[in-house]
């Protein structure tokens, strides 16, 4: 009897306070109501003038509300604020209540954004909070414009930290410098708890305090946090300070930079150590932030080049067209006579220009004293003086006015379209391959010292991310060394993505860290996900290479779409790669289970592919995408590889390859028994005998009991072949297929139709999915309803409203 006293005390409790605020609410809303076009708006019910009341003083009624009986709480959930909603939520549960649909409704109302169709929320609740999250740090939502967003007692950022789950970092870092602040702290500590991804988007150049901000956030979130993975997308030109900043942290790395504070949470009794005077302003400009032991990667690839300049124009620049670039590169290398120079010390050869040394040094202990002493002479302000220029990997503006260096970007407006268009520039097109050839050369040693590379000792080691995702993010000659450097001992690495990157020649640098890694104990790497415009090597040779440096991996997804110049052996000049990345020894065996292929254009030699497949003994998945064999019969030697070498496969898919000269290879695939999922995309599988082949397929297909799914989206089936299809669903058939996807395939509603009924009359169970996308159904509405009604009673129907006028071409060609 306790439970329904308890029950009518509580109804009586909430009575009273309905009985109270009803009597308030009436003489404040005594007034008549205004007349409008529609008549008179409606007072509010009794019950939603109580729910208010409840809500506006949940600071009181808090742990009253949590004992309702569950049939009123119902009724007051969709009245209550965001963090007393989020705070019920446990309680609401175990009285069998569910908050997704208010969650859902207010993401609706105020988020006013639509999720992907391609997402599934599994928890409208922590998408809400989060993205509410996201939206309060960078003052994109007025949390006083709506009083469900709006309460005294309770601060934004805090309450919905704990399920922020990914957080997105745009443009000059917003958002850092406010939550390493003070005032957050909690609030940082609460997400470098729950927090798992961190993204960058769209980064721009950012100034002095934003990037120390940055540090102190890594700092706490991947190496005090459980930050696993950190992802960079679309940064055309990336800052190579901030770049590489972001690269050492997340490797684990740490160096308090300077004039930072101390960690509280590691315990560091000291400040860090400052530059020295050799490293500081050569690297970066003075309101530029200096970098630490990790970043100090690309120094001596500068000097290299300053030099090789320095002697080009000393032999080639006459001294009547010497221009005002090569009159300060002479200066600092120390006059045009180069065999007359003493020797330089290596503190020297890092001093920044514009430097003065005390009178009482010798003139010629170094060529930085010349050029200081010849700049102080012309008493030029520090400002002027001669700056080292960056290794760039894309062009800048050639104009004046509109381009903008790194050193001032501080001072300018950070203009979008100037962001998207820094593409032109002023290098020589010979210059980056040069470049280039200076850096493979100077790091041909194993040890990472010979160009300046640091070996990290003096930075402290932390915990590190387990994936690395770099999506449209340019890398220059030092980006990619810093990467490959860190990449070699970066053994908590599980998955890294490489995604047009721009990579060119520095991809053998790339092979020679992953085999290093490879070879560290404890190497945790699985998935390597690659892919760019262009590769020195043909895509066969540089995934043998991978396979060869990466026994270990699990996932490798590939892709060039554009052949290289080995490609095309009438190319003069095409040297070979180096001897250790490309051999002609077999392939040891390898761990692979899922291999994803993306060729350029060009017949591909099915040799190295068999090589790789027959590798591969606990392959599972292969995808070929745009693969182009020299003739079926080499087509057919693929399929004859895996048949005889990847027992295990159990899903293989093509896309966008021509298979019309291959019905009886594909004949051969859909008989495999040990096969599971078949995929034919755009692979213009009925362009030839169409009358001819389906009853070869099908009759393959009926007797084929292994085969679960069928995808043959952008064939060209039509009404014709789908009938044919259906077949495979009669009596006699042993197929046990249960997904089908016929997508893009000019199939008519009439088809549609006949094909249903025929389904009905062989009375087969449901066979699972069907997917319909960007077919003819809306020529015939109603007959398109009618088929699809009926198939829904055999399998699941997965289709769209596709306007098909748009593709009357693919209709004419089909008639």
């Amino acid at each position: 009897m306790a439970a329904p006293e308890a029950w009518r005390a509580r109804s009586c409790w909430f009575c009273e306070v309905a009985a109270a605020t009803t009597m308030e609410a009436t003489s404040r809303e005594a007034a008549p109501a205004k007349s409008s076009a529609s008549g008179p708006s409606a007072p509010p019910a009794l019950f939603e003038l109580c729910g208010r009341a409840v809500s506006a003083h949940m600071g009181v009624l808090e742990s009253g509300v949590w004992a309702l009986p569950g049939p009123i709480l119902q009724s007051i959930l969709p009245l209550l604020n965001i963090y007393y909603l989020e705070r019920i939520e446990e309680t609401a549960l175990k009285k069998g209540l569910s908050t997704q649909a208010i969650w859902r409704r207010l993401w609706d109302e105020l988020m006013k954004t639509r999720p992907s169709s391609l997402e599934s929320v599994t928890c409208w609740r922590a998408k809400f909070m989060e993205a509410f999250f996201s939206h309060v740090l960078r003052g994109t939502i007025d949390v006083s414009s709506d009083r469900r967003l709006c309460d005294q007692r309770f601060s934004p950022l805090l309450h919905s930290s704990r399920h922020v789950r990914q957080l997105t970092i745009c443009n000059m870092l917003q958002g850092a410098t406010e939550l390493v602040a003070e005032p957050n702290r909690r609030v940082l500590e609460t997400l470098a708890s729950s927090l798992h991804t961190l993204k960058f988007r769209h980064l721009l150049f950012s100034d002095v305090a934003a990037q120390q901000s940055l540090r102190q956030l890594l700092h706490q979130l991947i190496h005090h946090g459980a930050v696993n993975q950190v992802s960079l997308y679309s940064w055309p030109v990336p800052e190579s300070a901030l770049f590489i900043l972001i690269l050492t942290m997340s490797a684990g790395f740490w160096q308090p930079g300077p004039g930072g504070l101390p960690c509280r949470l590691c315990g560091e009794a000291s400040r860090g150590r400052a530059p020295s005077r050799d490293e500081g302003s050569l690297l970066l400009g003075s309101r530029r932030p200096r970098r630490d032991a990790a970043e100090r990667c690309a120094a001596a690839l500068m000097a290299s080049r300053r030099k090789s300049e320095a002697k080009q124009t000393a032999r080639a620049a006459p001294a009547t067209r010497i221009t005002r670039r090569s009159t300060q590169e002479s200066l600092t290398a120390g006059g045009t006579d180069s065999n007359k120079r003493e020797p330089v010390p290596p503190a020297a050869s890092h001093e920044a220009p514009g430097t003065r040394r005390p009178p009482s040094a010798p003139a010629t202990t170094s060529s930085a004293s010349a050029s200081s002493s010849t700049s102080s002479s012309k008493r030029a302000p520090a400002s002027s003086a001669p700056q080292p220029k960056p290794l760039k990997r894309f062009k800048r503006a050639a104009g004046k006015k509109g381009a903008r260096t790194r050193q001032g970007c501080g001072a300018e407006s950070e203009d979008l379209y100037d962001f998207v268009f820094i593409v032109a520039g002023e290098k020589e097109d010979g210059e980056e391959m040069e470049i280039g050839e200076v850096a493979c050369g100077a790091l041909d040693g194993s040890d990472p010292s010979c160009l300046g590379l640091p070996a990290l000792e003096a930075s402290q080691r932390f915990r590190s991310i387990s994936t690395l995702e770099l999506f449209t993010v340019p890398l220059s000659t030092e980006a990619a060394l810093t990467l490959c450097h860190l990449l070699s001992s970066w053994v908590s690495l599980e998955s890294l993505t490489l995604s047009y990157n721009g990579l060119g020649s520095n991809i053998f640098r790339l092979l020679d860290s992953l085999r290093a890694l490879s070879g560290q104990a404890g190497c945790r790497l699985r998935a390597l996900h690659l892919s760019d415009l262009f590769s020195p090597l043909p895509i066969l040779e540089l995934t043998r290479a991978i396979v060869r440096a990466l026994p270990l991996l699990r996932v490798l997804s590939i892709r060039v779409d554009h052949p290289s110049q080995r490609d095309n052996p009438a190319v003069p000049g095409n040297a070979g790669p180096p001897s250790n990345i490309i051999g002609d020894e077999e392939i040891p065996e390898n761990c692979l289970e899922q291999l994803e292929m993306g060729f350029p254009r060009g017949a591909q030699p099915a040799p190295l592919l068999c090589s790789v497949l027959k590798a591969s003994g606990s392959l599972q998945q292969l995808s070929l995408d745009s693969a182009t064999f020299a003739s079926p019969q080499d087509f057919g030697l693929v399929l004859q590889t895996l048949k005889e070498y990847n027992l295990t496969l159990k899903r293989l898919s093509f896309h966008d390859m021509n298979l019309a000269d291959c019905q009886s290879e594909v004949l051969f695939l859909l008989q495999n028994l040990t096969l599971q999922e078949i995929t034919f995309s755009f692979c213009r599988l009925f362009e030839k005998r169409p009358a001819q082949f389906l009853p070869e397929m099908v009759a393959a297909m009926k007797g084929n009991s292994t085969l679960k799914g069928l995808r043959l989206p952008g064939n060209r089936l039509g009404n014709a072949g789908l009938l044919a299809l259906a077949d495979v669903f009669s009596e006699d058939s042993s197929s046990s297929l249960c997904q089908l996807d016929i997508s893009s395939n000019c199939i008519k509603p009439d088809g549609l139709l006949e094909f249903a009924k025929r389904l009905e009359r062989w009375g087969r169970g449901a066979f699972g999915h069907l997917r319909l996308f960007q077919n003819w159904l809306d020529q015939d509405a109603v007959t398109a309803r009618e088929a699809i009604r009926r198939l829904r009673a055999t399998c699941h129907v997965v289709s769209d409203s596709w306007d098909s006028s748009q593709a009357f071409a693919d209709y004419v060609s089909t008639m």
